[in-house]
């Protein structure tokens, strides 16, 4: 049996949610949550399981069930009440529907169609699904303003290009998720959507001035506060506009304006084991220049050893014992998670299934959404093949399907395909921002149609082109619909 932890060595296990791999909680995580830890984030080595109906339509849900009733069960044992959450924004990115791709329209799909009713039941959907999986904070919506055409992480994650119609969607998706009573929490404050780099590999640098911040990246946000928003992620950006230094997840002045901005509730980190807050320093050193900028939930990353939260306790405790770090801090930290779970609603009982019209609604904004890529003249498409130009996808979205059902499946470096004089049908994605897709699709044999499954960016080939908004499955059915008008047969 572990020693039993001091008072602030129990603080500091509560302002910290870490990950595991596997569908089954392991003991020495189960010993954290007696002890106190705060929670666990669900990734998708922990989700990717099957349904116990023997149906695709809610793969991994079972168990997610299961390994969450472990997770407050070891809590209980303790006293305590654990987060438990999980990155469900729909499209592009999920965790629970990681094994078919998302059943509900991402983010850029709902700006596009711009049916604010439409989004607050997408989010209100996501919603009853994580309650009914026993998942309680929701790390979503972004509420990024993806101004930047060519960002390698935000990009169909983005509501928007324009930050008022983002502003609107965010606001409608939390009253929707909330509903459910599932918290959310919107990032990546304050605005990672006018960057060229991955925060994951990288440390970006958003070079907007303070008027511009306030006009285009805070307005999401502000929007997301006052519709009532219960908690917000940090970015792992440089903002030298705010604080020339630190990254926005360590810099007090970073975090200090989301509090200006009406968040009450926890500013949550994003994952500590990014490049952009860890590479130079490690986490529990992060962790503490976290807390001490005003974070109050640490998130750790996905598949970690328990000892590196032991350290991440040591490096807070040692911490406060010198005083670099204020216990009122600490506590302050861990004053606003408890307010969080003391006010979510219990997510272990019955939860309100969605519309049963909302699968129609959504396909009929996929229609709306790729309509907005321009009237289109197809050539015919009979007989038609799929090629899939592959590429990797950002560690967010993680290796998930994406696409209609692929012939063939080429990658950059690859020799090209011998196909038969048919036309062909060729996806893609980001195809804008990556030269090495463009010459594939420009040398490939009896390329008729392109499908843009990424951000709709700069185009100018003859090629007609299709921009569902990033993937989901009512894309994939909007899509189909448009091909086979123009003759394919699948």
């Amino acid at each position: 049996m572990p020693e039993t932890p001091t008072a602030v060595e129990t603080l500091a296990l509560r302002v910290q949610v870490s990950a595991f791999a596997g569908a089954t909680l392991p003991p020495g995580y189960a010993d954290l949550l007696r002890e106190g830890m705060g929670g666990i984030c669900l990734f998708g080595t922990n989700t990717a399981g099957t349904n116990t109906a023997g149906t695709n339509t809610a793969p991994g849900e079972d168990s997610v069930r299961s390994l969450a009733a472990e997770i407050r069960t070891a809590s209980a044992e303790g006293g305590w009440t654990p987060v438990i959450a999980i990155d469900e924004e729909g499209g592009d990115v999920t965790r629970l529907e990681a094994l078919t791709g998302s059943s509900v329209l991402g983010a850029a799909a709902l700006g596009a169609a711009d049916d604010l009713a439409l989004t607050e039941e997408t989010g209100r959907a996501i919603g009853s699904r994580l309650a009914s999986a026993g998942i309680n904070l929701n790390l979503a919506p972004v509420a990024d303003v993806n101004s930047n055409p060519d960002n390698p992480v935000i990009a169909t994650r983005s509501f928007s290009h324009d930050s008022g119609v983002a502003a609107k969607h965010v606001a409608a998706w939390v009253k929707g998720l909330e509903s459910t009573g599932v918290a959310a929490c919107v990032k990546h404050f304050p605005g990672h959507g006018d960057t060229g780099q991955d925060s994951h590999v990288d440390l970006p640098v958003l070079g907007a001035d303070l008027p511009t911040l306030r006009d285009r990246e805070l307005v999401p946000f502000q929007a997301a506060a006052e519709a009532g928003a219960a908690s917000v992620m940090t970015s792992h950006i440089v903002v030298p506009a705010l604080d020339p230094e630190l990254p926005g997840t360590l810099s007090a002045p970073v975090l200090g304006l989301a509090r200006e901005l009406g968040y009450a509730g926890p500013v949550v980190s994003d994952a500590l084991d990014m490049a952009g807050a860890s590479a130079t320093r490690g986490i529990p050193a992060a962790a503490v220049l976290s807390l001490k900028a005003g974070a109050d939930l640490l998130l750790l990353g996905p598949d970690k050893p328990t000892s590196l939260v032991r350290d991440t306790v040591a490096a807070i405790v040692a911490a406060v014992d010198s005083g670099e770090l204020p216990l009122a801090r600490l506590q302050d930290a861990v004053a606003r998670v408890d307010a969080l779970l003391a006010d979510i609603a219990d997510t272990t009982g019955p939860v309100d299934t969605p519309d049963p019209r909302f699968d129609d609604w959504s396909v009929e904004g996929a229609r709306k959404a790729l309509a907005v890529a321009g009237d289109l003249e197809l050539p015919d498409l009979t007989g038609a093949r799929v090629v899939t130009v592959d590429t990797e996808a950002n560690i967010a979205v993680g290796d998930v399907p994406w696409g209609l059902p692929a012939d063939v499946v080429v990658r950059p470096g690859d020799p090209l395909p011998d196909l038969p004089d048919i036309p062909v049908i060729v996806q893609v994605r980001d195809a804008h921002r990556r030269p090495e897709v463009g010459r594939i699709v420009a040398e490939l044999r009896g390329a008729a149609v392109l499908v843009e499954w990424g951000w709709p960016g700069t185009y100018d080939a003859e090629l007609p082109r299709l921009c569902p908004q990033g993937y989901s499955l009512p894309g994939v059915t909007a899509v189909t619909e448009v091909l086979r008008r123009a003759g394919w047969d699948r």
